[in-house]
């Protein structure tokens, strides 16, 4: 862990315990601390129904897997805390008390929030290839579609996905081992 990063986790703890109740997450990323405001229900909504698309085929398949939110994810090597929508893991990660370390994750999606689009189409694809996650499922209720982002490869502005798979809310999407079917998730009014 480096000294500047170890300094910002002491930072975002001591922020994350004087944070008004509409900020949900409290993220490290890029060298900023990232303050994550409440999400709406239809954000809620879409979370909720990946995770249970998710967590049906992993239970079909027998494997000791879970998808859920709301954990943090953090890599101190790289400087990066995140707490995405929804993760695919061993349910063991949860046991430690600890962040989820990357090297147990498959899968991450991200719903964009109507107010921070950014943090979703530019530091989180910067961030979750420099933390070595095989697939960042982003889905983007504003406009109705979404992005599969996948192959981990080595470039000069460090680790980026290779491919990315663009698509609208109606298909269904293959990520990695699973599909998400994506007709069921509303779009923001």
């Amino acid at each position: 862990m480096s000294v500047d990063y170890e300094r910002m986790a002491e930072i975002a703890e001591e922020l994350s315990r004087h944070i008004p109740e509409e900020v949900r997450a409290v993220e490290i990323s890029g060298e900023e601390i990232v303050m994550m405001m409440s999400p709406s229900n239809q954000h809620e909504l879409i979370v909720r129904r990946v995770g249970k698309q998710l967590d049906a085929q992993i239970e079909r398949q027998g494997v000791d897997l879970i998808a859920h939110g709301g954990a943090d994810l953090e890599d101190p090597a790289v400087g990066v805390r995140r707490r995405p929508d929804v993760m695919v893991f061993p349910e063991s990660c949860l046991e430690t008390g600890e962040a989820v370390h990357p090297h147990d994750v498959e899968v991450v999606v991200e719903v964009v929030s109507r107010t921070n689009p950014e943090n979703d189409y530019e530091g989180k694809t910067r961030d979750y290839p420099a933390m070595g996650i095989p697939y960042y499922l982003l889905l983007d209720p504003r406009k109705g579609t979404g992005a599969l982002y996948s192959g981990i490869h080595r470039t000069p502005e460090g680790p980026r996905y290779g491919t990315s798979t663009e698509f609208a809310f109606g298909e269904t999407v293959r990520v990695g081992d699973w599909t998400v079917d994506t007709s069921v998730f509303p779009t923001y009014g």
